[in-house]
């Protein structure tokens, strides 16, 4: 059964990005809890910023799951990313990803790669940028194993990154692994940039889409623009997918009214008759 989420950011450096709740994360918890959401997808300031104690208390007593955890931090606070031309920064991007995916493991929860993906430039060539990343997936995707949770990795739209756009390209970077541990996140809105079509991206991708961010043209909470959501939907049952659809939304106009938003246009999609 697909299940709904809300995210919850924590990272200062971050405001004003797409995420619907920020900073309070107790409160966010109880408004997740009262609005009927099944799960929360936390973004930290880095991996030991949270205590995963009172994490799972908070979870437990508000009946939510962790869907997912983001890494983007990483990029956003330290610069750090997987396709870096020095060895050494890129082993620190990796060893934070794989601190992050030792927090939500032990939760039940996937980490994130979306912005840690990094990009192709003039010190580093798009060949050589995929071979480092496929690299880093593998490893990552391996160590994320022992928790029985996959690693999720997004692609998202040409004027954040380079280097992996679109669903396509995900498979083509994921499919050859050794690993079949890494799962690809489909976001709505990256997916409305860069597919011409994308239900039939999801049906493309298949078994591969691990994580749906559920969020509209405008980045605005699901609703609010334009996407068409009923072929999207339609394309999710038809593959199989029983995962989280997570609102990485703009708090538009204001946190609770996105969070509600969201709510509303995940049951009218989701649980139609």
């Amino acid at each position: 059964m697909i299940r709904s989420s809300v995210t919850v950011s924590l990272v200062e450096e971050a405001r004003g990005g797409p995420f619907v709740f920020w900073h309070d994360l107790p409160a966010a918890c109880h408004s997740a809890k009262v609005l009927g959401f099944d799960a929360v997808e936390v973004f930290p300031p880095a991996p030991d910023a949270v205590d995963p104690t009172e994490l799972r208390r908070l979870l437990d007593e508000n009946g939510l799951a962790l869907a997912a955890v983001g890494t983007g931090a990483g990029w956003v606070r330290q610069k750090l990313h997987l396709c870096l031309a020095d060895a050494a920064a890129r082993r620190k991007a990796r060893d934070y990803i794989r601190a992050i995916i030792d927090f939500a493991g032990p939760l039940g929860a996937p980490a994130i790669i979306g912005s840690m993906q990094g990009r192709f430039s003039d010190q580093v060539d798009q060949p050589t940028a995929l071979e480092l990343l496929a690299e880093a997936l593998e490893g990552l995707g391996e160590h994320a194993r022992q928790y029985s949770v996959p690693l999720i990795f997004e692609p998202i739209n040409r004027y954040e990154t380079n280097l992996v756009n679109t669903i396509d390209a995900g498979v083509k970077l994921v499919k050859p692994l050794s690993t079949k541990n890494v799962l690809l996140l489909a976001d709505l809105f990256h997916m409305n940039i860069e597919e011409s079509d994308t239900a039939a991206a999801l049906r493309a991708g298949g078994s591969l889409i691990g994580h749906v961010h559920f969020v509209d043209s405008n980045r605005r909470p699901a609703g609010l623009g334009h996407i068409d959501y009923l072929p999207i939907v339609e394309a999710l049952e038809a593959i199989g997918y029983d995962r989280f659809v997570s609102a990485e939304a703009l708090p538009y106009p204001d946190p609770e009214s996105a969070a509600k938003q969201t709510i509303l246009a995940f049951h009218k999609y989701f649980h139609r008759s």
